[in-house]
């Protein structure tokens, strides 16, 4: 059997789409299971080993009825035997429809989605996120995979540790979706948990080099190992992260990583809902603001993109250090 898996999205709608494939994979062991994605999350494929082939489509740019053109001629050429997709727009049955494949699952976004899918699935934003999607597959399979699950070589845990990856995506910061807490303030949290005689870490990628580099004049080298740019993948980011005792992030795809491997992460929420993007157990931490504003957590779903005053994001350095130190 061939399956075929739509999720267009980030890097960390992909590892959260993870247990809806993984459930599907064991209830059809022998199938060959295809994802198509935007080429910005091709690192999902360096995480997981239950994805045999990848088609991609960018449809962040002005072609994109182009690219879902080109990625619908590549789908007809392959022949799957099924088709699930997390899509809700109204256009995504109809995409799905027009893939020829026997056996249609997405999400009910109306009439004609109940007419041309096999099963349009109610949808509950509600909820974790990773059980949104695996709702999808709920009629397919009795098998639930409740995390994400991240397939690397799992390093011995160093005691005493923390690993704090600081940032967040250039693209979210470009679309004035601030998720983070300032650059000065992550210093004071480095300083103060090396104080407090922690093992720190820091860690991050390319789009991480303004905050690293304020933290690097802000605080004494000696106070924390600098890992910045020494992952040079997403493989060997997991690796390290594998290796810590506790991690501490911000709302972004590290954070998902972590999900994915266990590890204790502690994660900085501001205008993003923690109910919906982390799961509700001891191993994963939201630290949030004493914030009292209405719309909160506003981002997405009631505006797209955050406000001036970032109140939900007033978070002190004593307060992350608290919780990560006590919790």
């Amino acid at each position: 059997m061939k399956i075929l898996f739509i999720n267009f999205g980030g890097l960390g709608d992909e590892i959260l789409f993870l247990p809806s494939i993984i459930s599907v994979k064991k209830e059809f062991p022998d199938s060959e299971i295809a994802l198509a994605l935007e080429p910005r999350s091709k690192g999902i494929t360096s995480l997981t080993n239950i994805i045999d082939n990848t088609l991609f489509a960018d449809i962040k740019n002005k072609g994109k009825y182009c690219a879902l053109l080109l990625l619908l001629f590549k789908i007809w050429t392959q022949k799957f035997d099924m088709v699930i997709s997390s899509g809700s727009n109204k256009f995504i049955s109809i995409f799905l429809f027009l893939t020829f494949i026997k056996k249609r699952y997405g999400y009910n976004t109306g009439k004609l989605s109940e007419l041309l899918l096999t099963k349009a699935v109610p949808l509950n934003k509600k909820q974790y996120a990773a059980k949104m999607y695996h709702d999808l597959v709920r009629d397919i399979t009795d098998n639930n995979t409740e995390l994400p699950v991240i397939n690397v070589e799992k390093k011995a845990v160093e005691p005493n540790t923390v690993l704090i990856h600081p940032g967040v995506s250039l693209l979210s910061v470009k679309k004035n979706m601030i998720k983070t807490i300032p650059a000065e303030r992550w210093a004071e949290v480095v300083e103060k948990l090396a104080d407090a005689g922690k093992k720190v870490i820091l860690a991050g990628g390319p789009d991480d080099k303004d905050t690293i580099e304020t933290i690097q004049k802000l605080v004494s080298a000696e106070k924390y190992k600098n890992m910045y740019g020494k992952t040079r993948n997403l493989r060997e980011l997991a690796e390290l992260i594998s290796s810590a005792e506790k991690f501490l992030c911000s709302d972004s795809a590290p954070l998902h990583i972590a999900v994915g491997l266990g590890v204790k992460t502690y994660v900085i929420f501001g205008s993003t809902d923690d109910k919906k993007l982390i799961p509700q157990n001891k191993k994963v931490i939201p630290i949030k603001a004493d914030c009292d504003c209405p719309l909160r957590p506003c981002l997405w779903e009631k505006r797209q993109t955050t406000c001036d005053t970032l109140d939900c994001l007033n978070i002190s350095s004593e307060n992350i250090v608290t919780v990560v130190l006590n919790k």
